[in-house]
């Protein structure tokens, strides 16, 4: 087991503070850079597309893991900087810019939102951003003008610089770049002041205004970046799918990332990674459910919600912390051996907060 000797104020906040983390980090970036030469263009796209999920799960963790703000419609932003990239590039903009302008609407809007959310809490919160979810996926469909509505809107190829980036392997590394980018600034944030206080409203909105935190401030930049960050998924994902639709963005992609979140673990950027893994597995394991079941009950139609749905109540009932906590476990487990004992990691019991501000 590792002990850590802390020496400096800074060690409180110092980034990936143990060998072992180091050690794991660097191994996993290593794998991703050498992947192209592991695998096939069909499994290097599944890949990258991995990656942007990652990065739109780190998005909404931002939000919902972090902040605490509940959102139902967080595909509304990830559909936002889908149509917005490929209206722009469409028009001859260059990708630099145009990724640049989709964050910033995607952020503006974020802030908008947030303005209108911060005096919300729980279930009214949670149907807000639900309707705007729905809102955002109705004027895609009939402001068919910009958008072509419901028969879609073709994406250009991508291209950086003025170089075409058509090859599988070309646009893996471009999704890679930026789930380093956002993932590595992600970790940051939440060792500042700005990310302290998110977790701190998160946890207790009438202590951290006790604290001297505004707490509406604190909840429009915590929709404002994590609308940002969806929207560069957004716009990284139309370029996955080549054909976008307002159908795309619905209800049950909002439902998806909030099942990302959950499963993976809240309140960690690496659940949102290990949750946007599950998401990738997860159609495999449902087409495969589907085939051995009844066709009364596998041809159904909505149980891929229904099963997302059960998938959330069953990790919230009896695993908390999701995979992220499991992992956790695991590793005190071998840090520990042979010494550990299975009541180090007994769950206690949680109180709702009613301590909250009207």
């Amino acid at each position: 087991m590792q002990f850590l000797f802390k020496t400096h104020y800074n060690d409180d906040i110092r980034f990936l503070a143990k060998t072992g983390e180091k050690i794991r980090v660097a191994l996993v970036i290593g794998l991703l850079l050498v992947a192209p030469l592991l695998f096939s263009d069909y499994y290097l796209a599944e890949l990258g597309l991995l990656l942007v999920y990652a990065i739109a799960g780190v998005g909404l963790m931002v939000l919902t893991g972090h902040t605490g703000q509940v959102s139902f419609g967080h595909a509304g932003f990830l559909g936002i900087g889908a149509y917005t990239h490929a209206i722009l590039t469409s028009h001859g903009m260059p990708f630099s810019l145009s990724i640049l302008l989709t964050i910033l609407l995607a952020g503006a809007l974020g802030m908008v939102i947030g303005r209108s959310a911060s005096k919300m809490h729980g279930f009214y919160l949670a149907i807000a951003t639900l309707a705007f979810g729905i809102l955002i996926e109705t004027v895609f469909g009939e402001w068919t003008a910009l958008t072509g509505g419901h028969a879609g809107f073709a994406v250009p190829g991508l291209k950086v610089f003025g170089v075409s980036l058509a090859a599988a392997w070309q646009q893996y590394y471009v999704d890679l770049l930026f789930a380093v980018v956002v993932i590595g600034g992600a970790s940051n944030l939440f060792r500042s002041p700005t990310g302290r206080s998110f977790v701190a409203v998160r946890d207790s909105e009438l202590s951290a205004r006790c604290l001297g935190v505004n707490v509406e401030w604190v909840k429009i930049q915590s929709f404002g970046v994590s609308a940002a960050i969806t929207g560069l998924a957004g716009a990284l994902l139309a370029h996955h799918l080549t054909y976008i639709v307002p159908e795309t963005f619905g209800v049950l992609e909002s439902l998806k990332l909030l099942l990302m979140i959950v499963v993976g673990g809240l309140g960690s950027i690496l659940g949102a990674v290990l949750g946007a893994i599950f998401i990738s597995v997860l159609p495999v394991a449902l087409s495969f459910l589907k085939d051995i079941l009844p066709p009364s009950i596998g041809q159904t139609a909505g149980l891929e919600p229904l099963l997302f749905g059960v998938i959330i109540v069953v990790v919230i009932v009896f695993e908390p912390l999701g995979l992220y906590g499991r992992w956790m476990k695991l590793r005190f487990f071998f840090e520990t051996f042979p010494y550990y004992r299975k009541s180090s990691f007994v769950r206690q019991k949680s109180y709702l907060k009613t301590e909250r501000l009207r």
